[in-house]
């Protein structure tokens, strides 16, 4: 199925979203990578507020190229999600809806999202410049010394991806390996 959603998105959306379907997200999403997530935990353990308020929101696992001419991002490919893995489920915990990546999740992970009613989707490995035209706007909020690993704050326009992990843990890789299928 294919639907259109606009972030941040509430928990009712989350839920209404299966593994497999084909989503476009338009409004605010976040960007954070291992370093930028490692400083969040240390921030949450030393009981100190978070950058943003992840309930409701999106997390996209990207660091962007440089910026071309006339452009607000430059390629704006997804990471590998599994890195992120030890510091999520506190972040749902939180109320975070939804996160932006490639790869697998953990057990403990796939776990925490159908326990917080969240979503994992997943965009296309390799189409950073491609994914970087839905991108509209792109500003740096938190740890800006991290460079490309800083948090920043997107707005994007009808971003494609693929709910991997809907609501119910439900999980697309394993579908299509359980019907002997492959899918990247």
């Amino acid at each position: 199925m294919e639907r259109h959603i606009t972030a941040p998105f509430c928990g009712q959306i989350a839920e209404e979203l299966h593994s497999g379907d084909y989503v476009y997200i338009t409004g605010t999403i976040y960007t954070a990578r291992d370093a930028a997530h490692k400083r969040m935990s240390e921030a949450l353990a030393e009981g100190k507020p978070l950058p943003f308020d992840v309930k409701n929101n999106l997390i996209y696992y990207m660091g962007p190229s440089p910026a071309r001419e006339n452009r607000p991002i430059g390629s704006a490919g997804p990471t590998t999600a599994g890195r992120m893995d030890k510091y999520t489920p506190a972040l749902l915990g939180l109320g975070l809806k939804g996160m932006i990546g490639k790869g697998k999740r953990s057990q403990e992970v796939k776990r925490e999202i159908a326990q917080n009613r969240a979503v994992y989707f997943a965009a296309v490995g390799g189409a950073g410049a491609l994914l970087s035209k839905s991108i509209i706007s792109s500003e740096v909020i938190a740890y800006e010394d991290l460079g490309t690993e800083a948090i920043r704050r997107l707005q994007v326009k009808d971003f494609p991806v693929i709910v991997v992990i809907d609501s119910d843990g439900n999980d697309l890789y394993e579908t299509v390996m359980e019907a002997g299928g492959r899918l990247s």
